[in-house]
Order: structure tokens, then C-alpha cells, then sequence
């Protein structure tokens, strides 16, 4: 921390327009300056609350000795999206987020940055913001959303999707509507939003502990404060990302998400920070972790648990215990000791919702990636999610250049037991943006064809979604990847356990086709979409707008 930029006559004109915002000379010139992007938004559960959580933060910030300087950052809520094409806005929002917090702060010359945020994209973009900025930096989670009650069953927002698509009554969608979120937060299931809440802690970016408290548990506040007043010792002691943030580090984080099932976007997140720290990461990490690490966590989808139950059952770092034996634990710590001091005053807590590696919930793991011809660089998929029935599949192609075209034909009846759906040019590329096919994942469930029908796409899911679904197939159809050359009939399979997936059409035929494939035009000519298609890396990459080389 440097007090110079402040000092001077030099600093005079600087000095004026904090003086003239509120802010005091000694506060100004003797404080270290942390700023406080805020991703408050008014049509949001996961948003709506953050302006109290914000300000608690602001409070620790001051009591401990420094500057806070609050400034907003665009927030979405991707459930708003969901079905329409503007969904596609969601995956490129991380980026715009990050853009947001690194222009701010580069232009107030903050020492130090403590970002509230809660879901999905959003604090992804606000974990990646700090690893570019790279000054002393802290996360403060809005927590996770209480779970529904409705007519004596607990509810999640998923729920009402599948009901949405199964036929019920209007008036049991009323019902649903105004009891599936009855509170502030992230929908409380293992959506992107709480997986990334959670992979703070193992980031050393959220404070150990924190990342789950719902939001409705008044500790939220209090630790809030605390994180604003660690924020200034952080500043003080000069602890970057990149120093808290190692090889290892990320190493950790994958084998947690693979213990928990986290969403499959945090691979695509993952992927993007390494390549933002200048760290060598790839898929083959996550096949690697994928070998050992089974699934604990009885979180929905992958059980009947919420993330509430989740915190309460002794969160992350019970998690982070269980799996003491196979992380590297002389790695650093939020508190400048090792993860080996920090677990050692963690007691393992083997109940219900969080199990032992000794008895998995699962013998298999949270997340695993596929290659074969039709995704030779690798393709995802949650098979904790994947019932029995369709962990292997050969079927019929049924071929559509969209997630709307495949939904429509689900809703037709065109979709029987035994189809393998393929839904491209929803990639990074090709949406452009990396779509959530909400649309046809919905439909099949509420058809009763998830426990018959398999989908892969190069577009991306949520992490609400199950069944025998494969995305981030790589390369992408806009790409020229193999799945751009299939054709309605071809002969597929999926081969979940055996990590495959395959196109069966002999090689000439392939180069045939490939011969007379046209790369259609761009979707989108102007604004952010078309800017992120021409500068996107491939999702095997992260998918971020990071044009730059991995040693920059």
C-alpha cells in the first residue's frame, strides 16, 4: 500500500473530488483505499438483498482503518432469460463484469477491492476481475436462498420449471410461483451461483466458512463486517491473488467440484482463471481429479439436499476435510497460514448431506469429460445427474441448429426413447455467448424422455439440469468441429462411464461432408456478442475474452 498517489500538490486535483464526494483529508491521504464494486439489483432474489450486505462491509472497511469507495457492476438474473435467446448474454456477462471491476479500479488506483455478488456469471466475473487486477482482494458472498415449501413438500425454483413442462394446471403454477422462492439468495440447489460461491473459499478469494450462509441467517451481516475489516489487513500485508491463488490451489478447487458435483460451468470458469494467472490448466486435469475423487455432497440435483442443509451439515470446509488426504494442503490459506493449519482445527462432520471418500454418495465422479471423434477436445457432462438408464446410448441423430427447433420438436412429439438430440451452433462461437439450453432440458424432463433420450451440444446447461446431457463439445459447430457434419439419422453413442462419445459414420464421409461445409455468418454484427465471438477463447480454454497469450 502506497499513500503517494493521494500526497502532493501533484495529488491536488485527486484530493478535490473525493473532498467534494464526502470523504475527509486524513481519510483520503493516510487510508488505504478499497473499493467496493456492488452488484446490487432490484429484479433479482440473488441481488436484491446486497445493498445490506454492502453496507456492512463498508462498516468493516472503516472500523479497521480504511477508505471504502462503493461503485455498482452490472448484475443479471439468468433464470429472467431462461427460454429466450437472450440467455446467450449470460456466459459473456462474466467477462463485461470483470471489465467493469478492473475499469473502476484502475482509474481510483484502489490498494484493495472487496466485491459483493451472488450469482451465476456475476461473481465469476468478480473472482476473474481480481485475478487480473491482482491487489489484495476479497469476495463477500449474498449467501444462498431458503427452499420452499408447497403443499408439504420442500420446493425448489426447478421445480416450477418441470412442473411448467409436464402439464400441470395454471393454478398449480400460481401455487408454485409464490412458494418456490420464499426468500433473498441463490436458488438454493448446486447451480452455478452457489458452486461458485462456494469455490471462493478454495480460492482463498471468500472468507472460510462464509460462502453459504443463507441469506436469511443474520451471521451473513456480521461475517460481512468481518470481511471488510480483513480486507484492510489483507491490503496492509499485501497478499495478490497471484500469491494466494497457486497451480495447486486451482488443483484443489477442481477436486472439490468434483466431490460436490458443482456446476459444469465451473470448468469453464476454472479454466479461464488459470489462463488469466498465467498457470498451465487444462481439461486433462479435470480427467485426472475425475479418477479420484468420488461425489459427497447430496446437494440437488445429485440428492434430495439444499445448499441450506448444505451449510448446516458444516459447508466447504467440512468438504475440505473429507477430502484432506487428497488435497495439496501446504498451499496458502485466506489467513497467510497453509490449508494444512487451517483444516487442523476443522472437525469432519460425516452425516446426510456431506459423506466421507470412504462412503461416497456416489462411486463416480461430480463431473467428467467425454472425447471421441465428435468432441476430440473434450465435452462435459454431470453423470451423478445421469440416471442408469442412459449412461450408455447408441441412437439416432436427431439434428437442430438451436435449442428453440429442438424444443419445439420435443413438444411436437418428434423426440421418442432412444434419440440422441444434437443441438449446435450454441457455442461460444456460434450462439455467439455459450447458450444454456434451458428450453430443451426442461421439455425432456417434463415429457418423461430424460430417463430415454440423450442430448449434446456445444452450448453449456445450468447447473439446475440432469439427465443425459453433454455440452461444451469441442470444437464447436462454428468451429468445424464434427458436430457441425452430423446429420439427422447418423448413428451416435454416449457412453457416460466409458467417457465416449462418438459419431459412428466412417472417416471418407466425414471428409466428404467437411469438403462441403460453409462456416455461416456470425449471428450477431455489433454490441458485446459480436465483440466476445472475435475474441473468445474455445470453451476447452474457458471460453473468456482473453485474445492475449498464456504467458502475458
Amino acid at each position: 500500500m502506497s499513500t503517494e498517489y493521494w500526497n502532493g500538490a501533484e495529488a491536488a486535483h485527486r484530493r478535490v473530488m473525493m473532498k467534494a464526494a464526502g470523504y475527509s483529508d486524513k481519510d483520503i491521504r493516510r487510508k488505504p483505499h478499497i473499493g467496493v464494486p456492488d452488484s446490487y439489483m432490484a429484479g433479482s432474489p440473488g441481488s436484491a438483498h446486497l445493498r445490506q450486505i454492502t453496507e456492512a462491509v463498508k462498516e468493516g472497511i472503516w472500523a479497521a482503518g480504511g477508505v471504502p469507495v462503493e461503485f455498482g457492476i452490472p448484475a443479471t438474473c439468468g433464470n429472467i432469460a431462461n427460454g429466450a435467446e437472450e440467455l446467450k448474454y449470460e456466459q459473456v456477462g462474466r467477462d463485461i463484469v470483470a471489465m467493469s471491476v478492473e475499469f473502476v479500479t484502475r482509474v481510483h488506483n484502489f490498494d484493495g477491492l472487496v466485491m459483493v455478488a451472488s450469482c451465476d456469471n456475476i461473481i465469476a466475473g468478480c473472482y476473474l476481475a481480481a485475478m487480473r487486477l491482482d491487489i489484495p482482494s476479497m469476495v463477500v458472498t449474498g449467501g444462498s436462498m431458503q427452499p420452499g415449501q408447497y403443499c408439504g413438500k420442500t420446493v425448489v425454483e426447478a421445480d416450477l420449471d418441470t412442473a411448467r413442462f409436464s402439464g400441470a394446471a395454471e393454478e398449480e403454477l400460481f401455487g408454485l410461483e409464490d412458494s418456490v422462492c420464499p426468500s433473498f439468495g441463490a436458488c438454493p440447489s448446486m447451480g452455478t451461483a452457489n458452486t461458485m460461491q462456494m469455490l471462493g473459499e478454495v480460492l482463498n478469494l471468500v472468507l472460510p466458512g462464509t460462502s453459504t450462509i443463507p441469506a436469511s441467517d443474520n451471521a451473513k451481516l456480521r461475517k460481512a463486517r468481518e470481511a471488510g475489516a480483513y480486507a484492510v489487513e489483507l491490503v496492509k500485508a499485501g497478499r495478490k491473488p497471484s500469491e494466494l491463488i497457486t497451480r495447486e490451489v486451482l488443483m484443489n478447487a477442481v477436486m472439490f467440484d468434483m466431490a460436490v458435483a458443482g456446476s459444469t460451468n465451473a470448468v469453464l470458469h476454472l479454466l479461464s482463471y488459470a489462463y488469466e494467472l498465467g498457470i498451465k490448466m487444462t481439461l486433462a486435469d479435470f480427467e485426472k481429479y475425475a479418477e479420484q475423487i468420488p461425489c459427497i455432497n447430496a446437494v440437488v440435483p445429485s440428492g434430495p439436499y439444499t445448499v441450506v442443509d448444505f451449510h448446516y451439515a458444516g459447508g466447504v470446509m467440512n468438504v475440505m476435510k473429507q477430502l484432506e488426504s487428497r488435497l495439496y494442503t501446504d498451499v496458502p490459506g485466506m489467513y497467510g497460514t497453509t490449508w494444512k493449519e487451517m483444516l487442523s482445527k476443522v472437525t469432519a462432520r460425516e452425516n446426510k448431506v456431506i459423506h466421507s471418500l470412504e462412503k461416497p454418495l456416489f462411486n463416480e465422479p461430480g463431473l467428467k469429460i467425454l472425447r471421441g471423434n465428435l468432441s476430440p477436445n473434450g465435452a462435459i457432462v454431470r453423470p451423478t445427474a445421469v440416471y442408469e438408464e442412459v449412461k450408455y446410448l447408441r441412437g439416432k441423430a436427431k439434428v437442430f441448429d438451436g435449442d428453440r427447433p429442438a424444443f419445439e420438436a420435443i413438444q411436437a412429439g418428434e423426440i421418442v426413447p432412444g434419440d440422441i438430440i444434437v443441438i449446435r451452433y450454441e457455442g461460444c462461437k456460434g450462439a455467439p455467448g455459450m447458450k444454456e439450453l434451458m428450453l430443451s432440458i426442461d421439455a425432456l424432463i417434463g415429457k418423461g424422455l430424460h430417463k430415454s433420450v440423450g442430448l449434446i451440444s456445444d452450448a453449456r446447461f445450468s447447473g439446475f439440469n440432469y439427465g443425459a446431457i453433454v455440452g461444451h463439445v469441442s470444437p464447436e459447430a462454428y468451429d468445424g468441429g464434427v458436430i457441425a457434419l452430423v446429420e439427422n439419422g447418423d448413428e451416435i453413442v454416449m457412453d457416460i462411464n466409458g467417457g465416449e462419445i462418438s459419431l459412428l459414420v466412417p472417416e471418407e464421409e466425414i471428409a466428404r461432408r467437411r469438403e462441403a461445409w460453409v462456416c455461416p455468418p456470425l449471428k450477431e454484427t455489433k454490441g458485446c456478442l459480436n465483440i466476445y465471438a472475435r475474441m473468445c477463447r474455445p470453451a476447452e480454454e474457458g471460453g473468456a475474452m482473453q485474445p492475449w497469450s498464456l504467458d502475458a
